[in-house]
């Protein structure tokens, strides 16, 4: 798998490359700023962008805005934010656009390298993983369509939000997986996702739940 790193910390920038050569993936270029970003995802058109979201010159959401801008010039493309911040103006337009392959990961919650491995592939193949953090601040004080759940249907959502499958939310919940099909079900409703065979709606539930939550 062909990885971009877009982060301004050398010794960060290096201990990524390093950790995704070891595990085997090819990292295609090691950059720090907008246009460099955008000139090596289009010269080299890797299969999943790491992100930091404050990058040069100013600090402040540079790596989201670039993030937004490279999924428009090449739509669905992967991109995994990696930050020590939340920055909400931005982040729910880049995950509620509708394509998926979207991550963001704080870096100081990451604890177990084969974690974060596993997100990055996750996102490498079209799905969307969160830290529980960053979606709660996300919807803090906003009312949104899960405002109508029952609290174990927010749960539900808040596990579905961090990629857990079915098995894992039974687990965590000490539950039934038929009990955990049937809350997502309501969920759907809840949301007004009707079947779409063109749509997965597992994470258009999470993605509409922040679309809401952004307004």
């Amino acid at each position: 798998m062909r990885v971009l790193i877009a982060e301004d910390n050398v010794l960060l920038q290096e201990g990524l490359s390093l950790l995704l050569g070891t595990a085997g993936f090819e990292v295609t270029a090691a950059v720090d700023t907008p246009d460099a970003i955008l000139a090596a995802i289009g010269r080299q058109r890797p299969d999943v962008a790491i992100m930091d979201i404050r990058l040069p010159p100013t600090f402040r959401d540079e790596g989201l805005r670039t993030a937004i801008t490279a999924r428009q010039c090449h739509p669905g493309l992967p991109v995994l934010l990696l930050s020590q911040y939340v920055e909400r103006a931005y982040a729910t337009e880049l995950l509620a656009d509708g394509q998926g392959a979207v991550g963001y990961l704080l870096k100081d919650r990451v604890s177990r390298v084969e974690e974060f491995l596993d997100a990055l592939r996750r996102v490498a193949g079209g799905g969307t993983v969160l830290d529980p953090h960053v979606v709660a601040q996300l919807v803090a004080a906003r009312r949104s369509p899960v405002a109508d759940l029952t609290p174990r249907e927010r749960e539900v959502l808040a596990l579905m939000a961090e990629g857990s499958t079915n098995t894992s939310i039974s687990a965590q919940l000490v539950i039934t997986e038929r009990a955990v099909s049937k809350h997502i079900g309501n969920i759907f409703t809840k949301l007004d996702l009707p079947p779409d065979t063109d749509v997965h709606r597992r994470v258009a539930a999470v993605l509409a739940f922040l679309n809401e939550a952004g307004r």
